[in-house]
């Protein structure tokens, strides 16, 4: 009893590893799957978010500059500020001469004026959707007291999200050599930060107007996202697309992080360090988009989402000792729905058992934990789910007496207090034989008749 609720916490833990760690990506050759577009950009990352099944990656591990994805990551401190009650998106922020001074003159900016106020609100959508620099560093000294106790948040918020190859050195993005990430740990940051609804609707807007101020008229600004408008570059515009964020420098290419939705599905995409690539009719496209688009296409197009496995199979009898009953039937803890390509058949998929042991002892419980199945084509992994007893199974006292009595006498310090005892009757019984023959030897027996030699006259 006590080594089956080990075995099923152990394969309780096994399951729930396998949830936080991020599963393998879909080979095309080995799922049958039409072959996935060529990225030249240096990592790409196309995943279902719902079930973080990964549907395509390159280099999702490599340590990389973000540019200005570095954004995501600060508004999501923003956001858990407001959370907090820090923070509301109403209040009134004023632009310090430090935090506009610390941006250079050729960044990406809102034309925001030292001690200009502008509300929390309209801040984020600064930058996020035109991508001001300057935002960046008004808010991490309204939150954390200055940009460098603000940069110690973003590297502390990292490390608790599980963000291994992530290390940031401002606010905003601008280059640092010290300032670096992966396309994997930022969806990580990216799924953080979607958590929280304004986040997105700010991320998909196309376009937004700043009201008057001291220091400037009212302006209006457009989204540095190509997939979302057309007003600063044609040939991009993703019907599917929403949000979420652009980058560029010189070093760290173009960037994008962007989710698109089509027919009840979501997929998010992450690109960095894409080139600028020129046409033969002498223009030239921006890659990050163009292979965001592709990925895109090629995920809505090629995968379906279906049911591989439903928690009502009855999928393994595992056999029982110490009952009347043979076996104990298992079935799957949950039902699996998972993105599967469109050439690949349900039946198809390799389904392989492991049972906790050969043969498990009564009494069991319906809901034990008894195995898991895993199921799997080629090298891909879609689900590992535990098995679960589908009825109680009780134990047989006389084969439960039967088997105490064997491992009773089985013991070690039994068998040498048998042993003991076997010694010792033996060594009486020599005792007793040995001491008789001695008496007999040694001392001789004598029988006394009285008066039968008296020889006196008789009266």
């Amino acid at each position: 009893m006590k080594n089956r609720r080990l075995f099923s916490l152990f394969f309780l833990f096994i399951m729930l590893l396998s949830t936080l760690l991020p599963p393998a990506a879909y080979a095309a050759e080995e799922t049958g799957a039409a072959a996935a577009p060529e990225i030249t950009s240096r990592a790409a990352l196309l995943i279902d978010p719902a079930t973080e099944e990964i549907l395509y990656e390159k280099n999702i591990h490599e340590r990389l500059y973000p540019a200005s994805l570095t954004k995501i990551m600060s508004a999501l401190l923003v956001f858990e500020a407001i959370d907090r009650g820090e923070l509301s998106m109403d209040q009134m922020l004023t632009a310090s001469e430090t935090a506009i001074s610390s941006v250079p003159y050729d960044a990406s900016t809102a034309n925001i004026k030292a001690g200009e106020s502008l509300s929390v609100e309209n801040l984020l959508y600064c930058m996020l959707v035109v991508s001001a620099n300057e935002a960046c560093n008004i808010f991490a000294e309204e939150i954390s007291g200055s940009i460098d106790a603000f940069v110690e948040a973003m590297n502390a918020k990292a490390a608790e999200l599980g963000c291994e190859n992530t290390h940031f050195a401002n606010a905003n993005g601008l280059h640092d050599d010290d300032h670096y990430t992966t396309a994997w740990d930022l969806y990580l940051i990216t799924k953080a930060a979607r958590e929280h609804e304004d986040f997105m609707t700010i991320c998909d807007t196309q376009y937004f107007t700043l009201p008057a101020t001291e220091y400037n008229d009212s302006r209006t600004y457009y989204t540095t996202n190509y997939l979302l408008s057309q007003y600063r570059a044609l040939g991009y515009l993703y019907q599917y697309a929403h949000g979420i964020k652009t980058g560029y420098t010189s070093n760290a290419g173009n960037c994008l992080i962007s989710t698109a939705s089509k027919n009840g599905r979501t997929l998010l995409g992450v690109i960095l360090g894409a080139d600028r690539m020129e046409q033969e009719d002498g223009s030239s496209r921006v890659m990050s988009f163009v292979e965001m688009v592709d990925l895109f296409d090629w995920g809505f197009d090629n995968f379906t989402r279906r049911t591989i496995l439903t928690s009502d199979e009855l999928v393994y009898e595992l056999p029982v000792d110490l009952s009347e009953r043979d076996f104990v039937v298992l079935h799957p803890a949950e039902d699996v729905e998972r993105l599967l390509p469109n050439d690949l058949n349900v039946e198809d998929l390799t389904r392989t058992i492991t049972p906790v042991s050969e043969m498990v002892d009564a009494p069991i419980s319906a809901g034990d934990v008894l195995g898991e199945i895993v199921i799997s084509y080629g090298d891909t992994v879609y689900a590992t789910v535990p098995l679960l007893a589908l009825t109680d199974v009780d134990a047989s006292r006389l084969l439960v007496f039967r088997r105490n009595a064997l491992e009773f006498i089985q013991r070690r310090e039994v068998k040498i207090a048998a042993v003991v005892v076997v010694v010792l009757i033996i060594a009486i019984l020599l005792f007793i034989k040995f001491s008789g023959r001695r008496r007999r030897r040694y001392g001789r027996s004598r029988t006394y008749t009285y008066g039968s030699s008296y020889r006196g006259r008789r009266r």
